[in-house]
């Protein structure tokens, strides 16, 4: 090879974020000084060398509403990354996760370079709504790299080649995870309970759901004065909820990136934002009470488009709510107080939540390959082929 594979991954939320620093890591591990990286990402990316041109804090939105509020930026954005892509001339890049802009970056970067194969890691939940997405997605990009078996049908009937990979959560390495450590540096007694709060990766998860896990771990210190709390700040949105945390009346361990896992294993319970957390939480063994919500607006036009009955994926992959689901008007104060209160003072339903979820991670696909080491080779080969060769 004349000159190092050099590869274009954008990702534009923190889940996606860690999802490209994984699938860079794989590659070097397989290329070395072989390959090289540009694109969009965020602080575990640009260990791995993707220098971002733009902070993806701004790009994390979520709901109609909010999307159309930031359609400028997003808009302005998109060209930017597609530049980047013009400017780089990479092999192949790779769009990470955040359906709303990375589509568009991918119908931009194909205007543009047609000839350079385009990869979509994360495609859309389709079995969850919008079912049209799934032949959108097949005119925009040349693979699919899919998370779940579930996912593979819906977007190999529009034609677009699959491969499934598996959830890089499903494989976190908890056996290094020191809870009794965790609770000796922050001053946390043994036998204390501690409640472990995630409030989200996107500023607009942070802004709707931290006041109301403010008032609900009011109402939880009101019962029991001697309840530790922490809070785990995603990095992309670190200083946001320290900001906030730092008004709170109450002592709260804010944890980092670094800590998180120790964290999990730490805590009696979890209160978390839904997202790629509930994963994690349930491979640490933490109990949880899930919450959501998004402007009104933007909740009520979803509601008529989604089909699921659940929003946490071993929920749906148990068909059961097994970790109990708060969303939009029932995520008050008062019922997320009541379902917290009721497993922070019940240790046996805590402990038999936990084993179920722990349980339901074996139908998402638990115990398989490296889905970084899939991904990277599913690169290759798109690549290979696309040069009309065999992958060496």
């Amino acid at each position: 090879m004349s000159r190092p594979l050099k590869i274009m991954l954008v990702a534009a939320e923190a889940s996606g974020d860690a999802l490209g620093a994984g699938l860079a890591q794989a590659l070097r591990a397989r290329l070395g000084d072989d390959v090289a990286f540009v694109g969009v990402g965020g602080p575990r990316m640009a260990a791995e060398g993707v220098v971002s041109p733009f902070n993806i804090a701004e790009l994390s939105i979520l709901g109609w509403i909010e999307g159309l509020r930031a359609y400028g930026k997003v808009k302005r954005r998109v060209a930017e990354t597609a530049a980047l892509a013009e400017r780089e001339r990479p092999d192949a890049v790779v769009l990470i996760d955040s359906w709303g802009f990375t589509i568009r970056v991918a119908q931009a970067i194909r205007a543009a370079r047609p000839d350079v194969p385009l990869i979509k890691y994360v495609g859309p939940q389709v079995w969850a709504s919008r079912p049209g997405r799934a032949r959108t997605l097949a005119g925009a990009v040349d693979h699919l790299l899919a998370l779940y078996g579930f996912d593979a049908p819906w977007f190999e009937r529009e034609g677009l080649a699959t491969t499934v990979v598996g959830a890089s959560a499903l494989h976190i390495d908890m056996a290094h995870a020191d809870g009794a450590a965790f609770r000796a540096r922050r001053g946390i007694a043994a036998d204390a309970k501690l409640l472990l709060v995630l409030p989200g990766s996107r500023p607009s998860e942070i802004s709707r759901m931290t006041p109301v896990y403010e008032e609900t771990v009011r109402k939880l210190k009101a019962i029991d004065p001697s309840l530790e709390i922490a809070v785990i700040a995603a990095g992309t949105v670190a200083g946001d909820v320290a900001g906030r945390i730092a008004t709170w009346p109450f002592r709260v361990h804010l944890v980092d990136e670094a800590e998180k896992y120790d964290a999990m294993r730490a805590a009696d319970v979890a209160l978390a934002t839904s997202g790629t957390v509930s994963t994690e939480l349930a491979l640490a063994g933490a109990p949880m009470v899930i919450a959501y919500k998004i402007d009104g607006l933007s909740y009520q036009l979803m509601k008529r488009m989604v089909t699921a009955k659940y929003i946490t994926l071993f929920n749906v992959a148990a068909d059961d709510q097994i970790a109990p689901e708060y969303i939009q008007h029932e995520a008050t104060p008062a019922l997320l107080a009541s379902a917290v209160g009721r497993l922070l003072s019940d240790p046996e339903m805590a402990g038999a939540q936990a084993r179920r979820q722990t349980a339901a991670l074996d139908l998402m696909g638990r115990g398989g390959p490296d889905p970084s080491e899939l991904a990277a080779d599913a690169v290759l080969r798109v690549i290979a082929a696309k040069a009309g060769a065999e992958p060496s």
